[in-house]
């Protein structure tokens, strides 16, 4: 009898100490914090289409919408320590099945270390793999099993038309996977990067747009990414029912670069271009070369660049005043332009010199 109280006493002693270390030992990473949660309700069948269809679509895209985290992590001097500095969150989304996640350059700009956190509230901590601060676009990564990942499909920015549906999904003031609804309000919208440039196409949307929704994509009716939600224009910070998105046509062309190379590809003929605030003070037209690249495209098709006298008197050389047709104002039109042709791609310039214009055909090559 004293030997089955012991043994009672001592399986007792090794469950309790089981239980106690499982619940001691910590979470692992990717691992969700609360239990699976519960297939959603039928719908109600006296919705209306229109409400199904946005239901359906977020049910759908929810899981690949991600809320980042930004830290910036120091070691104090004196003691070792490493503290972290919150530096802000934005949302992002799942782009392939290799883990990438595309955000937005303002959201992950200052930190060294990336939190992602799913709809699940599984937590992956993420490293950095490219920036375009001329687009306000990021791509993280993290290392998760492909089960767990649900890439957006991609749509086109470029057949968009003004009117039609769109949805919102982030995460605004921190209130993870919220749903706004909208329209596109315009198209062909300018809205200035964090790196100082322009980015063209932006698509106006009066679907609510607010901290935290930046990074997170914007859809059409069918769940396709349309947009990236980067910005909106409000004097108080919070949504006015104008907000700005990155379009899809951009995010589809950049983000392999990103992933391949950490950087944009910036296709180019090889000059220096001077200033446009110069070219305005002299009253010239199009952009000025300043200088040519020995050797590259421009200067194999005789391009010119200034040439300044020993008495410093300036001669202007060559201006590009149009791309395949297309008037050439600012350095930013220069770029834009070369950048729907591509490396490798050809384009005609109209050149000016001396009054007299002529066309030159080049092929576009990747500066360095």
């Amino acid at each position: 009898m004293r030997n089955l109280i012991l043994f009672v006493f001592v399986l007792a002693i090794f469950v309790l100490g089981a239980l106690t270390g499982a619940l001691l030992l910590p979470r692992s990473e990717g691992q969700p914090a609360t239990a699976a949660d519960p297939a959603p309700p039928p719908l109600d069948p006296e919705l209306t289409p229109e409400e199904v269809r946005d239901i359906t679509v977020f049910r759908e895209v929810s899981p690949s919408v991600v809320h980042i985290s930004t830290i910036q992590r120091r070691r104090d001097f004196f003691s070792l320590n490493v503290f972290e500095i919150p530096q802000g969150t934005g949302s992002g989304f799942v782009w392939d099945d290799d883990g990438h996640v595309v955000t937005n350059f303002h959201v992950v700009r200052g930190g060294n270390y990336y939190a992602v956190r799913f709809a699940d509230q599984s937590d992956w901590e993420a490293t950095l793999v490219g920036l375009a601060p001329n687009k306000d676009l990021a791509v993280l990564k993290i290392d998760a099993p492909r089960g767990r990942l649900r890439p957006i499909p991609l749509g086109r920015s470029s057949a968009l038309q003004v009117g039609q549906r769109v949805l919102a999904i982030g995460n605004p003031f921190g209130l993870d996977h919220s749903l706004t609804i909208g329209v596109v309000s315009a198209l062909g919208r300018e809205l200035q990067s964090p790196g100082g440039r322009l980015i063209r196409d932006v698509i106006q949307t009066d679907a609510a747009i607010n901290p935290g929704n930046s990074g997170g994509p914007l859809l059409d009716s069918a769940g396709r990414l349309i947009g990236v939600n980067t910005a909106i224009y409000s004097p108080s910070g919070a949504s006015s029912g104008i907000g700005f998105a990155v379009p899809a046509d951009t995010v589809r062309r950049l983000v392999p670069q990103l992933i391949e190379y950490g950087e944009p590809v910036q296709p180019g003929i090889g000059i220096v271009l001077l200033p446009d605030s110069y070219a305005a003070r002299w009253e010239l037209d199009g952009v000025v070369i300043q200088s040519v690249s020995p050797g590259g495209p421009a200067a194999r098709a005789g391009l010119k660049g200034i040439e300044i006298t020993p008495r410093g008197r300036v001669i202007v050389g060559d201006r590009i005043v149009a791309v395949d047709g297309q008037a050439v104002r600012s350095t930013d039109d220069l770029i834009y332009l070369f950048e729907q042709a591509g490396v490798g791609g050809r384009v005609t310039l109209t050149v000016e010199r001396d009054g007299e214009q002529r066309q030159v055909e080049i092929q576009l090559i990747a500066l360095e």
